[in-house]
């Protein structure tokens, strides 16, 4: 009698985790300092104003305000902006 079932060669039973990649931030969203705005691999999107880039090409706010999709330089490469959200102080 066979001690172990007779399985075959098996080509599939591997998987990866998911890397939850995609757009975290919408256009006209308000963001604070240090938020991720976009995950991706690669540069589908390219860090403009006030956006800073990691090592993995991560997308993420600079200063606190509201989120801006454009185009950017003579190639119309898609781009991040923040605009800075005016800081309203009382004056005593």
């Amino acid at each position: 009698m066979a001690h172990k079932k007779a399985g075959g060669s098996t080509r599939n039973g591997r998987d990866s985790n998911p890397k939850y990649l995609g757009i975290k931030r919408y256009g006209g969203q308000i963001v604070n300092a240090g938020e991720i705005i976009v995950r991706q691999r690669g540069t589908q999107f390219h860090p403009g104003r006030h956006v800073g880039i990691g090592r993995d090409h991560t997308l993420y706010a600079l200063v606190a305000g509201k989120v801006v999709f454009g185009k950017k330089g003579t190639l119309h490469k898609r781009c991040v902006n923040i605009e800075p959200v005016a800081t309203e102080e009382t004056a005593a």
